[in-house]
This record gives C-alpha cells, structure tokens and sequence, in this order.
C-alpha cells in the first residue's frame, strides 16, 4: 500500500482534499520536520477579520502529521487522542507557515508539537497533539 507520503510525493497537495480547499502548499517532509505554507485569502477569516483559529490548529497538526508519517513503519497507521493549541497573534493577511516535528516517538503514542509563524516570522500558535499509533 502506497503511504501517504509517497502520495503527497507522486502527486503534491492533491492527495490531501484538505491541502486542495484550502490552499496549503507542502515545502517539506523530511529530516524529521513537516513544513506547510497557506497565503491567507478572505475566505480563512472569521467574522471579526482574523484568520479562524481552528485553520491555525489544522495547519499545526498537518504539519506534525508530516513529520509522524516519518517515523511510521509498514502497516502502522495514527489517530489523533488529543490537541491543544495556544493563539500568540492574530493574522489577516500575508503567508501562515506551519512548522511540525516529533517530541517523543513510542510504540503505540507519538507526541509532537506545530508552530505557526506570519510571513515575517513572528511566532502565532504553538499545538500540542498526541497520536495512537496501530497496526493495519
């Protein structure tokens, strides 16, 4: 079975309906890192102007999720168990950058953790996010 990975490789954002909606780009998945980037359009603001902070988590645990599908071996897969994000600063316009790697790998619990930067670096959200790791 081709991995999820391996399908972002072969044919980029489009094998995440997600990515597609929304836009998010894939800049890496390697090294242990994920790394996502989103230009934010009108349609990611909630009623007050801000992007909504829900795009903030997803882009989080996106990115986390890329560095995760690293460390998997054949035939296992993750289901989220729990999420947490802290909101640092509000954004409205320019580039989200999501930033994910692991905290801790274990046999059936990965831990890891997302930043999301605006485009001058500024540090936005911080996710913390626990996955069940299973067998096929």
């Amino acid at each position: 079975m081709t991995s999820y990975l391996d399908r972002l490789r072969a044919v980029g954002e489009r094998a995440n309906p997600f990515f597609s909606w929304t836009g998010i780009r894939v800049i890496r998945a390697e090294g242990g890192v994920g790394e996502l980037e989103l230009e934010v359009r009108p349609d990611h603001w909630n009623g007050e102007g801000w992007v909504q902070g829900g795009l903030y988590t997803a882009l989080a645990d996106e990115a986390v999720v890329l560095a995760v599908y690293q460390t998997l071996n054949d035939g296992e897969t993750i289901a989220s168990i729990t999420e947490s994000t802290s909101f640092l600063r509000g954004v409205n316009e320019g580039t989200l950058r999501a930033v994910g790697r692991v905290v801790r790998r274990g046999r059936r619990v990965i831990f890891g953790e997302g930043q999301v930067f605006d485009g001058e670096g500024r540090l936005c959200s911080t996710t913390t996010v626990s996955y069940a790791v299973s067998r096929r």
